[in-house]
């Protein structure tokens, strides 16, 4: 398995919301879904404010790629001005395992109105 999550924390400039973070990553998303081997991301803010920005890869080095191009061909998004730099934690770590639910088979259901 070569899949890999790019995984990165931080904290927020003070008086930002985490709903002013996700507006302001348009540009990002698009640029993201550009990249090969992008297979998802996923933003999520702790009770403590913490935003944890986490990207599924194919591989680290699709990662990798990637990164480098937010900090230099994106470098002028404005998701940049949102984030605190001097508390921000990012790595790239490969998966070791993957497990999700067993897909359930699709069932069509009728509609019909109460009597």
């Amino acid at each position: 398995m070569n899949e890999a999550l790019e995984m990165t924390t931080f904290r927020l400039v003070s008086g930002l919301s985490g709903a002013d973070f996700v507006n302001a990553n348009d540009d990002i998303n698009e640029y993201l879904r550009r990249q090969p081997g992008f297979r998802w991301r996923r933003i999520v803010q702790d009770d403590d404010g913490t935003i944890t920005d986490i990207v599924a890869w194919d591989s680290a080095a699709d990662g990798r790629r990637s990164a480098s191009g937010i900090m230099t061909e994106m470098a002028g998004s404005p998701v940049h001005a949102t984030i605190d730099h001097a508390t921000v934690d990012f790595r790239i770590v490969p998966v070791l395992q993957y497990t999700s639910w067993p897909r359930r088979p699709y069932v069509r259901r009728t509609w019909s109105p109460r009597s």
